[in-house]
């Protein structure tokens, strides 16, 4: 049925690709992980105080360019090091050439440059610096901003997720780490301004050049210099060093949350495949499907009877997410009028009804004038008029950022909706995971936009289903790693399973009340089918994705009590424990390529991993995890990116 001996890499990541290499530099207690062309995870006596800098060129969709680099010259000294490398940038025939440097020392100070010029003109939306400060410990922490005309103002970095940009007109932002360091980055050759990359479930602050105010995509005329420098400066010893090594030790408490319900996302090309499987999928026991519906895209009564027939043969229940087309509040009034009658002719299937207006399917970003669209009350008022038997939901089917940035009025809806995605900024592994890391920060912030309603979130997956901010999602014919992904390789991979579990852990554990993945199958599902992008080792004839397996087991735990989950080790696992009538149920990920030692709260007695070691199997056998073993000791090991299902009998 499938291809023997899937490499490593297939099993891990979906894609032969190799995943950046990120080498260790140290000067002294300065430490950086230089991957290839930018600086991550910076640290001073083994403390983060900024988690990156990197200097991008972004098209006009906002999608970053991958630089070809050549002439890298690294020298590391135990008192500095130093780097050195060309890069050059191709968007659609227009090129763009920068020299960078970049040199740090064990006195705490390491300066980063970047100086280029375009031979043809490049049209962009951004080129040239970006800065990520880390979150944990941070959010709410005080700042000292310098602007570009010499004025310092006092801040703190925001708690809830700022919708707009948090520090502007920048010179340079000095503040203190949680472990009592001081930290100055100071950002030279042009304006900087601070957006809360929280919006996007990036785990950061980030501080960009050129103002959003400014027009874009702007254009570097060809001759035209770009130069700029970021230098940081870190003075003073931190309380406590960071934890090194050693077993992640897990806690149970109480909680007043259950297991909400698990759905997953549908468009009407892949509800043939999902009719085609739906003996198969039937198993996974999902709650709902969202039948998406956008008469922009030729979708018709048709289309929508065709993904309620598969909702119904996966035996859930079938929501309407309605993109709505006409911008006038006659129009629109009548379009939801219209769709109530195809509806009808269904039978009514619709428990819960999303709609919104087309335009807000795009980003407007701050500053910007809002495009014409329905009121939202009045379109809410008809939505649910045209469906009364239904739930009535309203938000954004784009990113949290177009919630937080135009909130819906609460008192004409039943729910709050949104939904995310992991690698709009950043398409490497780590930022990947790192977004896990974000979602408590966006679980504590929706209730203000809630007041007091439930919330929704999804469809979402790792890749992106649209582009709030170009035409489209990038599509991926390569089948690499990439910001802006279609089709991301990773879905299909351990690493997929373990992303999906940690995002339905924290917002279960958040208080969504339903959570749906991204989709039954293609670029976002569980299950492989024939598809126009590739699919490594897979055939395409219904062969399990891990993720098949997270998706099956927690869908079964639904309205199960939570239980609290606490770590030695904030981050270094991730997962979710429920009670159930046969006792108490923890499922665990590593978020990781590292393997973790992961020390069970007392009575676990049997336990089942996925990872690559039972990648086979897992594509095969739907109820490999229901398979559970005596564990002999309540240390385990945990691979790259394992899944753990272990259960203390009642």
């Amino acid at each position: 049925m499938t291809h023997p001996d899937p490499s490593l890499a297939i099993m891990l990541y979906g894609t032969e690709e190799p995943p950046a290499h990120e080498r260790l530099l140290k000067a002294g207690p300065l430490s950086v992980l230089f991957d290839g062309a930018n600086l991550r995870d910076i640290r001073m006596n083994g403390e983060e105080v900024i988690r990156a800098i990197s200097f991008v060129v972004r098209d006009k969709d906002w999608a970053t360019l991958i630089p070809q680099i050549t002439g890298l010259s690294i020298e590391e000294e135990a008192g500095g090091f130093r780097i050195a490398y060309h890069a050059e940038v191709d968007s659609k025939g227009e090129t763009f050439g920068y020299e960078v440097a970049i040199e740090g020392n064990s006195s705490g100070s390491l300066t980063y440059s970047g100086r280029g010029k375009t031979p043809t003109g490049l049209l962009t939306n951004r080129t040239g610096f970006v800065v990520l400060h880390p979150i944990e410990g941070v959010s709410g922490a005080p700042a000292t901003i310098t602007h570009t005309g010499g004025d310092k103002v006092e801040t703190r970095f925001p708690v809830e997720i700022d919708p707009v940009q948090p520090m502007m007109d920048l010179r340079e932002i000095a503040h203190r780490t949680p472990g009592g360091q001081d930290v100055v980055c100071r950002m030279e050759g042009d304006a900087f301004e601070m957006e809360d990359q929280r919006n996007w479930t990036d785990a950061s602050y980030k501080t960009y050049v050129r103002p959003l105010a400014l027009p874009w995509p702007y254009r570097i005329e060809a001759g035209e210099t770009v130069e700029q420098k970021i230098t940081l400066t870190i003075k003073g010893a931190p309380k406590a060093t960071a934890r090194q090594g050693g077993d992640v030790v897990l806690t149970l408490g109480e909680s007043e949350r259950r297991i909400p319900a698990l759905g997953v996302g549908l468009q009407p090309e892949d509800a043939a495949a999902v009719l085609e499987h739906a003996g198969a999928l039937r198993q996974l026991g999902v709650a709902h499907v969202i039948c998406h519906h956008d008469p922009r895209r030729g979708h018709d009564a048709g289309t929508l009877a065709r993904q309620v027939e598969a909702a119904h043969a996966l035996g859930a229940e079938a929501w309407l997410e309605a993109v709505v087309e006409k911008v006038d509040d006659a129009g629109a009034v009548a379009e939801v009028g219209a769709l109530s009658d195809i509806a009808s002719g269904l039978g009514h299937p619709f428990a819960t009804v999303l709609v919104s207006p087309a335009p807000d399917l795009k980003c407007t970003l701050p500053g910007s004038v809002w495009p014409p669209a329905p009121n939202a009350t009045k379109l809410y008022a008809a939505t649910r008029k045209a469906f009364p038997q239904a739930r009535i939901g309203g938000g954004m089917f784009s990113f949290f950022t177009e919630l937080n940035r135009k909130r819906p009025p609460t008192e004409a809806i039943d729910l709050i909706t949104f939904t995310t995605a992991a690698i709009f900024h950043a398409g490497d592994d780590r930022s990947l995971m790192e977004t896990l890391e974000c979602l408590p920060h966006i679980v504590r912030t929706v209730p203000v936009i809630a007041k007091g309603l439930p919330y929704s979130v999804g469809p979402s997956a790792i890749g992106l289903r649209d582009n709030p901010y170009g035409e489209a999602p990038v599509a991926n014919p390569g089948n690499i790693r990439q910001a802006v992904n279609f089709n991301d390789p990773r879905q299909r991979g351990i690493m997929g399973a373990a992303w999906n579990l940690g995002y339905f852990a924290a917002f279960a554990e958040g208080g969504a009340e339903a959570i749906s993945l991204g989709g039954a199958v293609g670029p976002f599902g569980v299950l492989s089918v024939p598809t126009p992008f590739p699919q490594p080792w897979y055939v395409g004839k219904g062969e399990l994705y891990p993720v098949w397996h997270v998706v099956r087991g927690l869908a079964k735990l639904r309205g199960r009590p939570i239980l609290s989950l606490g770590s030695s080790a904030a981050g270094d696992v991730r997962g979710i424990a429920a009670v159930t009538d046969s006792g108490t149920e923890l499922w665990l990920c590593n978020p990781s390529p590292n393997t973790q030692k992961v020390r069970l709260p007392d009575g676990f007695l049997t336990a089942v991993v996925l990872d690559a070691s039972s990648f086979v199997e897992a594509a095969n056998q739907p109820d490999l995890l229901d398979h559970l073993s005596p564990v002999s000791d309540q240390t385990l090991p945990l691979g790259a990116y394992a899944v753990v299902r272990a259960l203390k009998p009642a």
